[in-house]
């Protein structure tokens, strides 16, 4: 008997006998945000992305602006006529989001429609994501309770980055290195 199960074994007769504890679990399944695009901004931009706060008529607009003279890979299913760039060649993707947490300022993916591959959003260098206000929730579990666990999900706190042990931040390692948000109003 190795270690870890003599261990066990002196737990188990510790324990054995012993009346059924219902542990009460009391987790936090929703909070109150008064301002869940405004949370959610300021927490996206403390990611150092870059973030707008536009109405929905002026979104169109921005894109463009954003894309302009980059190669990028636009999803099927985005609202957006054609892609002009693959895996190889582009610059950047846009994509829509799943669902967006205000409290973390994370956003979250399930490459359904509009959200492209997980490739496509890790590999390219540039990400501009478009969330609309009504996908934003207060806390990650409103979120997950939005989400199919079948799905694959790729959750974004920022542009990717990482640091060494001596704390030098390093940004695009493990994908995008700026990530750019328009919040649709």
């Amino acid at each position: 008997m190795g270690a870890r199960e003599e261990i066990l074994a002196r737990i188990g007769r510790a324990v054995a006998g012993a009346d059924e504890v219902d542990v009460p679990r009391r987790y936090r399944t929703t909070q109150q945000v008064d301002d869940l695009v405004g949370l959610f901004a300021e927490r996206v931009d403390d990611y150092r992305a870059i973030v707008h706060v536009l109405p929905a008529s002026e979104v169109p607009g921005r894109i463009e602006e954003s894309v302009a003279g980059r190669r990028m890979i636009v999803p099927d299913g985005f609202e957006r006529d054609g892609g002009w760039g693959d895996l190889d060649t582009a610059d950047g993707v846009i994509t829509g989001c799943a669902v967006a947490v205000a409290e973390t300022g994370t956003i979250v993916l399930d490459h359904g429609p509009g959200q492209g591959t997980r490739a496509q959003t890790l590999v390219p260098d540039y990400h501009l994501c478009v969330v609309r206000a009504d996908q934003i929730v207060a806390g990650a579990p409103e979120a997950i309770a939005r989400l199919d666990p079948s799905r694959p999900l790729t959750w974004i706190s920022g542009p990717s980055a990482t640091s060494d042990i001596e704390l030098n931040r390093v940004e695009g390692v493990h994908g995008p290195r700026t990530l750019e948000v328009i919040i649709s109003t």
